[in-house]
């Protein structure tokens, strides 16, 4: 089922081109529409986003939305898009692209797609070959490990001063300031998790991050500030740290199990940096006869395929109507379009399931 933004878009998208509102060009207030549709003002400002993006609408402040005449003889410049992410094939990045794609050619764009594969050297040859060749209308882009110095902010540099849009998701690096991105709420997400545990009777929360990006720091800060608010105890022994470079080992049973088998049995919570993770870690306690949750209880980011299928499935935060790549492709369809943006913050919503 469409998210309930898309299914509001949708209806006044047949009634604007049934000429229900000819008579006044005007769509009826946000109160109002919120009333028609029983939604939150949120979901009826997302709506109208979409309308603006697709040119059925003009959104002006102080007289709300009004229509505008669309000559059915034109139709709008094919735009290129080229999409720039860590990867393409695995975990959350199927539902991204596949919003992004749905936004782009709703709107006569063409999303060419590049993966780095987190390498800052595959970043850099990207780039490059966007420069050399001919200029992408747009850029979508997922940083490499934002949490690091970045050797590429020189090309990043070079596009911006050519005059190419760009739209930053997931992550963004600090040093491109005036950039716009469309990011998770990771700190708020870390503060919520620890929250929850703590709501549900836990005082010994461990943690596992990852640290080469910004996701990963952002989720961390979240975690630690909660656990101090709470007057919980921070112990450095209790959080584990993993990179791009050491996941795969890190995920493997025995090397995992080496690492943090001991911080594992002395915590009765963790809070995981994604479900992968989780799902990982909760087969592994599982295997080794830790009972999930009354010993140990296990919470995530992301409610992925990984947190629904897991053996015990994983409680988890979810962007619910809220997708980071549709985000990110309506913004830059409005700087296609001339008018200014802004970068979101995508809310997280608890979605409770056994592993806590």
């Amino acid at each position: 089922m469409a998210p309930k933004y898309q299914q509001v878009a949708d209806v006044l998208r047949g009634e604007i081109a049934e000429g229900l509102y000819q008579k006044r060009m005007l769509l009826p207030t946000e109160q109002v529409l919120c009333q028609q549709f029983n939604v939150s003002r949120q979901t009826i400002r997302q709506a109208l986003s979409v309308l603006a993006s697709e040119g059925y609408i003009q959104r002006k402040q102080g007289s709300g939305s009004h229509i505008l005449k669309r000559d059915e003889g034109l139709s709008a410049p094919r735009r290129t898009v080229a999409v720039v992410t860590t990867y393409i094939s695995n975990y959350i990045f199927p539902s991204i692209l596949r919003e992004i794609e749905t936004v782009l050619s709703a709107n006569n764009g063409a999303p060419t797609l590049y993966a780095t594969q987190n390498q800052v050297s595959s970043e850099r040859r990207i780039l490059q070959s966007l420069l050399d060749g001919e200029l992408p209308d747009g850029i979508l882009v997922e940083g490499t490990k934002t949490g690091l110095p970045n050797p590429n902010l020189d090309l990043y540099r070079k596009l911006i001063s050519r005059g190419v849009p760009m739209v930053f998701m997931h992550g963004i690096y600090p040093e491109l300031s005036d950039s716009l991105s469309v990011l998770d709420d990771n700190y708020g997400g870390g503060r919520q998790l620890v929250e929850y545990l703590y709501a549900k009777g836990h005082r010994s929360i461990a943690g596992i991050f990852k640290n080469d990006d910004i996701q990963g720091l952002q989720r961390y800060a979240g975690y630690t500030d909660a656990l101090r608010d709470l007057g919980l105890p921070l112990e450095d022994q209790r959080v584990l740290w993993y990179n791009t470079e050491s996941k795969e080992l890190f995920l493997s049973g025995d090397a995992f199990w080496d690492l943090a088998g001991d911080m594992f049995l002395n915590c009765s919570a963790l809070v995981c940096y994604n479900d992968e993770i989780a799902s990982r870690l909760v087969s592994l306690l599982l295997k080794r006869g830790v009972r999930i949750p009354e010993e140990v209880a296990v919470v995530s980011f992301d409610n992925s395929q990984y947190s629904e299928l897991s053996v015990l499935p994983i409680t988890s935060l979810s962007h619910g109507e809220y997708n980071v790549g549709r985000m990110a492709a309506e913004l830059l369809i409005r700087l296609f379009n001339g008018e200014t943006g802004q970068s979101q913050l995508a809310p997280w919503t608890l979605v409770e399931r056994q592993s806590s």
